[in-house]
């Protein structure tokens, strides 16, 4: 008798079971909970055979109970889903969108609400439940922060719903196209016009480089700041207005910075969770921003093993613009590099002098090399800087204690040491070759090199070598 009972519930279930594989339904914590005490006390009818009606009456309840709750799941007519996002992101930065969701049946509904991020992208929260009113209209905002670059499409979103005694849930998908163009950081920007307003570089590392000579022009008054130097102060001005006032001076402006930023196997490796490409990209805008603000012209030729893009040299505010859509979308190719393309083309498109900042890395004699020859030959005629990323994991390996280095005789670390105190010792060698032929070099970890860049760009300016 009791696999007879068991045949009829697997034979009533079966259907059931093929519709919520092809609607997305599953039995919800109450329905299983429920099920598995009556398995539960199906096993206790080995010592207590008298309990089988019961028991089966109580299958039948819970079946009867299932059926009509499962009438009740909400469809997807009952629901209206719109995603309200902006176009444009910043790399690792929270993005905010909104997600509007309209109940059109008569009852409130328990719903759990997720939006359908590529594998690149993190939605906080990843999942938000929600008490939609009956015949009601709700919005929630949540944040989108992606992990690389790129053009990302969000497709989907989905809401799972409760039946109404809550034995049931259901997946609903809605199809909900947004487009997100996620580009480097482009927050810093904003941070640097804030802090260059109000005096405050030097807290995010810039410092304001000495000028030298007396070349540079007269630009405007403004009031007075603490770190303002007192032989700038217009006395004239004060009295009339006043109110402490100094002198602003502006630099030499429309000069040109071109970037060569590699894009091939060098720039294959990561730091601090953002691959070098990465950095080099957000350093460049920063750049190129304070360029701009300056009056100056900034281009930018990406390559790897053929030359990807070529921004022009131009000012204005729209140059960044340019600079950030032809950047946003490349990434670094396992190829070996042509730095001859490179700077052949370098030297078919830009004929002026200019400050060419090549963004790259040196690992092994092929490209050291290259580096030696090419940034080498445009002494003279260009400016040449070298911007050299660093490894975090040979420099780490040389960076061994002394008491440390006496306990691990016979330790391989201690090998691993000695191999890396070869590499940065050849690395210093590459650097000096560099420096030793007029070229300007820049040795620093990926991470932090936005503000050395910057502050080298400022001393070039300041110094007049351009």
């Amino acid at each position: 008798m009791t696999l007879n009972t068991l045949y009829l519930l697997i034979a009533v279930l079966i259907p059931f079971a093929f519709l919520a594989w092809r609607k997305k339904i599953s039995p919800h914590r109450p329905l299983v909970l429920a099920a598995a005490i009556l398995g539960v006390l199906s096993i206790g009818l080995v010592l207590l055979p008298g309990m089988f009606w019961g028991i089966v009456l109580a299958d039948a309840a819970i079946l009867g109970l299932a059926i009509i709750d499962f009438v009740s799941l909400p469809r997807r007519p009952q629901f209206l889903v719109e995603r309200t996002t902006g176009r444009v992101a910043s790399l690792q930065k929270p993005h905010r969108a909104a997600l509007t969701i309209t109940n059109r049946s008569k009852r409130d509904v328990f719903v759990w609400v997720s939006d359908g991020v590529p594998e690149e992208m993190q939605a906080d929260p990843e999942e938000l439940p929600l008490i939609l009113a009956a015949e009601s209209r709700s919005s929630f905002h949540f944040e989108i922060s992606a992990s690389r670059r790129g053009l990302f499409r969000l497709t989907t979103v989905y809401l799972r719903v409760r039946s109404r005694l809550g034995l049931w849930s259901r997946q609903i998908e809605y199809p909900c196209e947004s487009v997100i163009h996620v580009y480097p950081d482009m927050k810093q920007l904003s941070e640097y016009a804030l802090l260059a307003r109000t005096n405050r570089l030097n807290l995010i590392g810039m410092r304001r480089a000495r000028r030298i000579g007396g070349d540079n022009e007269f630009e405007r008054l403004r009031d007075y700041t603490p770190d303002d130097n007192y032989k700038y102060i217009d006395w004239r001005s004060t009295a009339r207005r006043n109110k402490l006032t100094v002198r602003d001076f502006q630099a030499n402006q429309s000069q040109r910075i071109i970037f060569l930023v590699d894009c091939g196997r060098m720039m294959t490796g990561e730091a601090a969770g953002v691959s070098l490409l990465d950095h080099a990209f957000n350093s460049m805008l920063m750049l190129a921003y304070v360029a701009l603000s300056r009056g100056d012209q900034v281009g930018m030729v990406s390559f790897a093993d053929t030359v990807h893009n070529y921004v022009p040299l131009r000012g204005g505010a729209n140059q960044m613009n340019r600079l950030q859509h032809a950047c946003f979308d490349r990434f670094p190719r396992m190829v070996e590099s042509r730095y001859d393309d490179a700077f052949f083309y370098l030297a078919s498109h830009c004929r002026k002098r200019t400050l060419v900042v090549l963004i790259t890395n040196v690992i092994d004699e092929v490209n050291a090399h290259q580096l030696r020859s090419y940034l080498g030959n445009l002494v003279g005629r260009h400016l040449p800087l070298g911007v050299l990323l660093r490894d975090h994991a040979i420099f780490d390996a040389a960076d061994v204690p002394v008491g440390a280095a006496t306990a691990a005789l016979h330790d391989e670390s201690l090998y691993r040491a000695a191999a890396a105190a070869e590499i940065l010792s050849w690395r210093h060698q590459v650097i000096r070759d560099l420096e030793s032929q007029g070229v300007l070099s820049l040795d620093v970890f990926p991470e932090s090199m936005t503000a050395p860049l910057v502050n080298r760009y400022l001393d070039i300016k300041a110094r007049h070598l351009l």
